[in-house]
């Protein structure tokens, strides 16, 4: 995550820090995993130079994920039938 290294207060109490930070949010990719079925698996995978599963998560039928790529995770599996909604457009997984 991009963070300024100055934590200078602003007139109304945020520091810059925490400015930068937010601002970083705003331009991650999120995704929103929908559950069509029980027991749809989400796995999020590491970055470097092995790729190792960092964070696992089970959902149910109508259960939604949003999920966020990040400095440490650069891929995201799903196993089960789930809706798939990204900036780019929807995609469904599973038969």
């Amino acid at each position: 995550m991009l963070v300024a290294s100055c934590s200078k207060k602003r007139k109304d109490n945020r520091s810059y820090k925490y400015e930068m930070a937010m601002e970083e949010v705003e331009r991650a990719d999120f995704i929103v995993i929908k559950a069509c079925e029980d027991g749809v698996t989400i796995i999020g995978l590491t970055r470097g130079k092995e790729t190792v599963i960092h964070h696992t998560e089970k959902l149910d039928k109508g259960e939604v994920w949003i999920s966020q790529f990040t400095e440490h995770i650069s891929a995201i599996k799903i196993r089960g039938k789930a809706e798939i909604l990204s900036k780019y457009g929807k995609v469904e997984s599973g038969k």
